[in-house]
């Protein structure tokens, strides 16, 4: 199902439940077994496991390499 999206470290992402502070994009600060990621509207940081994050992943709002001219 997601072997078609790369996600890196600085990326954006856009979840399909929002947080309870109501934003719905967070930042990946870490990956590996489990994937890190930080509220952009709270920071608030969270740990999803790998399998956790592919279901609830909705879109890639934006990457690193996209995004410096």
């Amino acid at each position: 199902m997601t072997a078609g999206f790369e996600v890196k470290p600085g990326d954006v992402v856009r979840l399909r439940k929002q947080h309870p502070c109501g934003a719905s994009e967070w930042q990946v600060v870490r990956l590996g077994t489990d994937i890190g990621l930080r509220c952009l509207k709270c920071q608030r940081y969270v740990l999803l496991k790998r399998s956790v994050f592919e279901q609830r992943l909705k879109a890639i709002v934006s990457s690193e390499k996209g995004e410096a001219p």
